[in-house]
């Protein structure tokens, strides 16, 4: 494996590669399997594809590192003596942990796979896994775990722009958000016109946005609603 090789799961995020500072590259995998031999085996293999690994030999192990910062996934294995791999996908989603989790079983059934995949699981893979399939797998949950820390900081950043504004100059948000006309707006508040123009001017320079069509976009992509809009 060349460890130049570029994660190629970007494909369905348009935006995403230009968006995020963090390289896929840097990310860290958690492997965690009862089995020496796989642990050491899938540590060469996800270091020569260019990637930082820890490995763990039973869930307990890896809760005893909890909380998690850095961006990246878990490589899990399901039965394991002790807290199985299933029992720890849902022990992890209870602490908070946005990781996100590739299975990788020896011993695997359709209803494992189904009950893995619907609390999140990004794959469940069965040993022995062609190795790009698994390195696919893994690129998709890096890709997906950016992908959420990005959506995470635009809400936060657009939330602490909104902190930034009076009680009027969010009344003006809410109704600019619904295309109302700067006179419009002046009618439905009860002020003078060109006093909406300088709320709707503190409103753009506060929230950074450069154009009306930016504003909006910032609001809908960081998911802002204002649950005490006019109607």
């Amino acid at each position: 494996m060349n460890q130049s090789r570029q994660p190629d799961a970007y494909a369905n995020e348009p935006q995403l590669k230009d968006a995020l500072p963090i390289n896929p590259l840097d990310a860290t995998i958690l492997v965690v399997d009862d089995d020496a031999s796989v642990r050491r085996s899938l540590a060469r293999l996800l270091r020569s594809a260019g990637w930082k690994v820890e490995t763990f030999a039973s869930a307990n192990d890896l809760l005893d590192q909890a909380p998690f910062t850095a961006p990246g996934c878990i490589l899990l294995d399901v039965q394991m003596p002790g807290m199985s791999g299933m029992e720890l996908h849902e022990s992890l989603s209870g602490l908070g942990v946005s990781l996100p989790v590739v299975f990788l079983t020896g011993k695997g059934d359709i209803s494992m796979s189904v009950q893995a995949m619907k609390h999140g699981a990004i794959d469940f893979l069965v040993k022995p896994v062609a190795e790009d399939v698994l390195l696919q797998a893994l690129e998709q949950a890096i890709a997906r775990h950016l992908a959420d820390a990005a959506g995470r900081q635009a809400r936060d950043d657009v939330a602490s722009r909104l902190a930034l504004l009076s009680p009027r100059e969010r009344e003006v948000l809410q109704h600019v958000l619904r295309g109302r006309l700067n006179k419009q707006i002046a009618g439905d508040l009860g002020i003078a016109e060109k006093t909406v123009k300088v709320h709707r001017g503190r409103v753009m320079e506060k929230m950074a946005a450069g154009s009306l069509a930016k504003l909006v976009h910032m609001c809908d992509t960081a998911g802002i609603e204002f649950p005490d809009a006019v109607g």
